[in-house]
């Protein structure tokens, strides 16, 4: 019985610890892995010479385009496994139309999304930054101090989460341990699913108004394009904090540099838009902003996630089971 052909398509630069040698050897155990060093184009000789031998091809970061070219050129192929999270602008409405099995890995990469939103959370009730900052701008504990006696902390205080997407459910799991006070908008539930999610539901305005921390887990999509504006960024507490992890295009970023210049509010911010602001941009430069580099997802060693979750659904895939993980053409629209 012929084994199926596997085949990687990935840029290694950006995918290093995703699929590491005992990965390889497991995907040697389920098929003919055709080459272990990924493609990064699909027009070069090896290329050309390796799809029509694939059944099964693991995407990630980097990929080129899936497209019909690549189907013509790999006529056997019959599941696509992406290493990674959303497929968007990666693979064609025809590979769905042609009945290949599609999966992806989103489910492992919402996992360290969580933890790096918990940390920011549980830093910004304690108010972790501007400790740090005074206590090394006087070298001593003179303004530290008295700061204790101010009301934060974690114990009570109430989360705000925009979004019950994977990432927002799994936020509002690992929140559960804690003396929190979570609510949550998303238009899609009603309260009775909000509660059993673990949370109060409350419209955005509410939200916004009421939480001491505001986290973002909204899609980026037409509807959700600067879904917080001034309007929202005004109703915040004096003190309160904003953390996105989501996508720069959810909030207003002008509306919010200006909210932020007053040094009203605070803000984590992962993710802008652009994605990598100017170089003169006060993002960098405001002391009540804690900047990172999109890095909420996997890197390092937490890429491994991604691609063990790709293997086990090709394993699924061969043994005739359902994908845990699969995507249909109708899920695209509202994935981020």
């Amino acid at each position: 019985m012929r084994r199926p052909g596997i085949l990687l398509a990935m840029q290694p630069d950006r995918t290093e610890h995703v699929l590491p040698d005992h990965l390889l050897d497991r995907l040697e155990m389920l098929g003919r892995l055709l080459d272990r060093e990924p493609l990064q184009t699909f027009g070069d000789d090896r290329a050309k010479r390796l799809l029509p031998d694939a059944d099964i091809l693991i995407t990630g970061w980097g990929a080129p385009y899936v497209g019909r070219d690549v189907l013509s050129a790999a006529p056997g192929l019959r599941m696509i496994a992406h290493a990674a999270g959303t497929v968007k602008g990666l693979i064609g409405q025809e590979v769905f139309e042609a009945s290949i099995a599609v999966s992806h890995a989103a489910e492992a990469n919402s996992i360290p999304v969580a933890e790096f939103t918990l940390a920011a959370i549980l830093f910004a009730g304690k108010q972790i930054f501007r400790f740090r900052d005074l206590y090394a701008a006087d070298r001593n504990r003179d303004r530290t101090h008295s700061m204790q006696r101010l009301p934060i902390g974690n114990y009570g205080r109430t989360v705000g989460i925009v979004g019950a997407s994977r990432i927002g459910r799994r936020v509002i799991d690992v929140l559960k341990p804690f003396d929190f006070n979570i609510i949550l908008f998303d238009p899609t539930l009603d309260s009775e699913a909000c509660a059993a999610l673990g949370a109060e539901k409350a419209d955005l305005s509410t939200l916004m108004r009421r939480a001491d921390i505001v986290s973002l887990h909204a899609p980026s999509l037409p509807s959700t394009h600067h879904l917080l504006d001034a309007h929202h960024l005004a109703l915040m507490k004096d003190g309160a904090t904003l953390i996105n992890t989501a996508r720069g295009a959810v909030i207003d970023e002008v509306a919010l540099l200006a909210t932020l210049a007053t040094g009203r509010i605070d803000a984590i911010i992962d993710v802008t838009d652009p994605e990598v602001p100017d170089a003169s941009s006060a993002f960098y430069d405001l002391p009540n902003v804690f900047l990172t580099p999109h890095i909420a997802g996997a890197v390092g060693l937490e890429r491994t996630r991604l691609g063990e979750m790709a293997i086990d659904e090709i394993g699924r895939f061969l043994r005739g089971e359902p994908l845990e993980y699969g995507i249909t053409l109708a899920d695209l629209a509202g994935m981020a």
